[in-house]
């Protein structure tokens, strides 16, 4: 059964050229053979100053992050807040830790020189210098260029010509215009994901657009990304759901494929209702074919595979190489920058208590719901088109009156696939093919559909017809929760 499947990304770091960057590699493997790395020690260095040079000497171990804390936030289902305060708590113990190892090498290597007492150079900002004009090249040249190390230290922006302290606000408004350039499709890096208009997803011709330094950007992205949760920031630009997932660690599963392009999805789908007979006059290969800007160009899945016919034996391991190669081989070069960039910054285990759809809440921000604009720009269909009754009243009662804006932005991610509200409102609200597709509440039979369902490509929610309020409280709230983690609602 394809929803049987499941795959985590698994990456090799190692030390590159440049002392500045990490390199390695990614790849996907079965999900029970994945380790997430819960535990976070940080060795307490003292530096010694010797006749000839500055030694290191390990001191202490303190562990910032261990499992039984992360097990403690998912077990006792602590809100969002619980889980950033804990995450931004966290991230200022390591920023505080690193500052006191700059410092001690500080006095170390002063001793050694006989310089003084000036030993604050060690923890100066990071002063980043930016022209508005050209502020996304300058900006990826000067991160690039920091250390791992500098990813913790306090940065200080300050555009050309514009003197002003930085007490957040530039530093804010840096954020939002970096990182709308890096999204905006004219760029050539990212496209809107089939499905969803506001959800952007990487453009597989991303190097042929942007030949010589695409892979740079994602870099810069990632590093960006970090920061933005490192400082409390926001960022501008709503991700496919799987990209989350990658950044987390998370299972891969067919639900993603689905997410991300559901024409394709149910085509794949069709193929495990044929009979061999059926499937070999398809004459399948392992191979898919890619169009970058009119060039059409075939991929092997496998080694060989222009000359692996498809069949009903190896119909699971096609469809498990479909999967592969969409969710990451189509883009593993530029996934692995991104997720380099952004573990220069979080290490890994830091963002354990986080389930997919909170790391977008927390890179994005909450929405800004307007709840009349939403309920009036709302299409009622099945059993509800004729006799809308009690049960949507009852719906707009709970979501309006006792979900908080952390709930209402989640069933906005439930309903389509993204907290991302259009710019111009609900009215504007986009489906798969581009066109307006108004938020839908479609009523169902409670007796055939015990739980709400989404279908994200249409932004439409199936809502049965419970007979009491309190039931559909409920069921909604145990909907909501089994997306996040993707638990099966048959």
């Amino acid at each position: 059964h394809i929803h049987d499947i499941a795959l985590v990304r698994h990456i090799q770091r190692r030390q590159g050229k440049d002392p500045r960057l990490v390199t390695g590699s990614v790849r996907l493997i079965p999900a029970q053979d994945a380790v997430t790395d819960s535990e976070f020690r940080l060795h307490n260095l003292k530096y010694l100053t010797e006749s000839a040079s500055t030694t290191l000497k390990r001191t202490s171990t303190q562990t910032l992050v261990d499992p039984t804390t992360i097990a403690q936030y998912i077990q006792s289902q602590s809100s969002l807040d619980e889980k950033q305060s804990w995450f931004y708590d966290t991230c200022q113990r390591l920023r505080y830790e690193h500052q006191q190892r700059s410092l001690e090498q500080g006095r170390a290597e002063e001793q050694q020189q006989h310089r003084g007492s000036n030993n604050n150079r060690h923890q100066e900002r990071i002063h980043i210098l930016v022209r508005r004009d050209t502020i996304l090249e300058d900006s990826v040249k000067a991160v690039l260029s920091l250390s791992r190390h500098d990813m913790h230290r306090p940065w200080r922006i300050e555009f050309m010509d514009e003197p002003a302290l930085d007490y957040g606000g530039v530093m804010r408004e840096w954020m939002q215009l970096v990182t709308e350039q890096v999204f905006n499709p004219d760029l050539g890096l990212w496209l809107p994901s089939v499905n969803n208009q506001i959800c952007m997803q990487i453009n597989p011709a991303c190097h042929v657009s942007c030949p010589d330094d695409h892979l740079i950007y994602f870099r810069f992205l990632g590093r960006i990304m970090g920061r933005a949760l490192f400082d409390r920031q926001l960022i501008q630009g709503h991700m496919a759901r799987y990209l989350y997932k990658h950044l987390l660690g998370w299972p891969i599963t067919f639900d993603d494929l689905e997410a991300q392009d559901e024409e394709y999805y149910n085509n794949m789908k069709q193929f495990t209702r044929m009979s061999p007979d059926e499937l070999s006059q398809l004459y399948l290969d392992f191979t898919v074919t890619e169009d970058y800007l009119g060039y059409h160009h075939t991929v092997e899945l496998v080694p060989g595979g222009s000359r692996k016919e498809v069949t009903a034996e190896n119909l699971t391991e096609y469809m498990v190489a479909i999967l592969r190669y969409r969710m990451l081989e189509r883009n593993k070069d530029q996934i692995l920058e991104l997720l380099l960039g952004f573990s220069d910054v979080i290490p890994e285990p830091f963002l354990a208590v986080f389930d997919p759809n909170e790391l977008e809440l927390t890179l994005c921000g909450l929405p800004s719901i307007d709840m009349d604009d939403w309920m009036s720009n709302t299409v009622l269909t099945g059993n509800l088109k004729k006799q809308p009754g009690k049960v949507i009243k009852w719906f707009w009662k709970i979501v309006r009156d006792e979900y908080d804006q952390e709930m209402k932005a989640r069933l906005l991610q439930f309903a389509t696939g993204t907290s991302g509200v259009p710019s111009k409102g609900f009215a504007c609200l986009q489906g798969n093919d581009g066109n307006i597709k108004r938020f839908t509440i479609h009523g169902v039979d409670h007796l055939q559909y015990p739980y709400p369902r989404a279908h994200t490509c249409f932004n439409r929610i199936d809502l049965p017809n419970y007979p009491t309020k309190k039931e559909l409280r409920e069921k909604l709230k145990a909907a909501l929760t089994m997306y996040s983690s993707r638990f099966d609602m048959e």
